[in-house]
Order: structure tokens, then C-alpha cells, then sequence
């Protein structure tokens, strides 16, 4: 099986929608028709829930991470790359739900700790700092996939640096839409009702 074709398995991994999954076992309906609608953790914090928001970073982030760790078991580190690129665009864009996922924050993070932990704890502690301080989930995942990269490129390899930029430009294509919130003023806080 060559590298790329793990592209297929983090797709079909990443597809899974763990908020939607949780929440209807929860009696607590179709997370898309709450809040901004997303399928993600930050959405499901919104039902009130915070172990189902917790479980949902949980499990979101770790089928980033299996996509991840299949794949260099399987086929080697420059599958790596395929993987979790799969995996990101699978949350982004289900197969199951017409293509309209979440925003791959979480999955994102359980791909990079996977594929080079330092990167991925480094990217969270960047997301957890911003978070505390400006209580904007967004803005915190944008500044710290932002630094991605960079964090990669001083603590990784080549493969990580180019997963982490292909991460970056997805993740902030799925923000879009928050990126111009904030520049407005009005992107909701953690928390907030959207």
C-alpha cells in the first residue's frame, strides 16, 4: 500500500462525527441545530454538557491521532503526511453528513501530537494560553496552528512541517466565517451562546 493511499484511511477515520455521535446518545438531539451548528467540541460545550464536550475533544482528537499512528505502523513516516491530511479533511468533510463537518480543531491536534508530539503539545499549550486569556476558542486555534509550523520546523522534520502547513491553511479555511467575527467584534466567547 503506498503512503498516499493512507490519505483513504485518515478520511474514513477523521469522517466519524464523535459531537453528533455523543450528543444524540445523549437525548440531547442534532448538535447541528444548536448553537453555530458545528459539529465539533466547542459546539457541544454550548448544550451545557461539559463531560460531552470533554469526550468529544477526546475522541476527535483521537482518531487524528489513530489515523496517524496506523499509518506510520503500516507504511512509514512519509505516510504520516497522507494520513493526517485524511484525517483533518474527513472531520472538515464527512462523507456521512453531505460534507459539512466541524472546524478539525481537536482532530487536528491528535494528528500533530501523533506525528511528532513536542509539536502537538506546543500548538495546545499556544491554544490554551490564548484561550485563558481572550476566552475566543477561534482566535486560539488560529494563532496556535498559526505557529504550527514554525514549532515544527525547529522541533520535527520536513514531513511535519509540511503536514503542519497543510493543517494550517485548512483550518483556516474552515474559519473563515470566525475570522471575520473577529475582526468584527463579534465572534462568541468559550461558553457563550453562539
Amino acid at each position: 500500500m503506498p503512503p498516499s493511499a493512507f490519505i483513504l484511511v485518515g478520511y474514513l477515520l477523521g469522517s466519524i462525527p464523535f459531537g453528533l455521535l455523543l450528543t444524540r446518545a445523549a437525548g440531547l438531539g442534532d448538535i447541528r441545530r444548536i448553537g453555530s451548528g458545528n459539529i465539533g467540541a466547542t459546539n457541544v460545550l454550548r448544550t451545557g454538557n461539559k463531560g460531552l464536550a470533554a469526550a468529544t475533544v477526546l475522541l476527535d482528537g483521537g482518531k487524528g491521532a489513530v489515523a496517524v499512528l496506523l499509518a506510520a505502523w503500516f507504511a512509514g513516516h512519509d505516510a504520516v503526511l497522507w494520513a493526517g491530511i485524511g484525517a483533518v479533511l474527513g472531520h472538515a468533510f464527512p462523507v456521512w453528513l453531505r460534507f459539512k463537518g466541524g472546524k478539525a480543531v481537536a482532530t487536528s491536534y491528535g494528528v500533530l501530537i501523533a506525528a511528532a508530539w513536542p509539536v502537538g503539545i506546543c500548538a495546545g499549550a499556544i491554544w490554551l494560553v490564548v484561550a485563558a486569556l481572550a476566552r475566543l476558542s477561534s482566535l486560539a486555534a488560529l494563532v496556535s496552528f498559526a505557529a504550527a509550523p514554525i514549532i515544527a520546523a525547529v522541533l520535527a522534520d520536513a514531513t511535519v512541517v509540511k503536514l503542519s502547513l497543510a493543517i494550517l491553511v485548512l483550518v483556516f479555511a474552515r474559519h473563515h466565517e470566525n475570522i471575520r467575527r473577529l475582526l468584527a467584534g463579534s465572534e462568541p466567547r468559550i461558553g457563550q451562546k453562539a
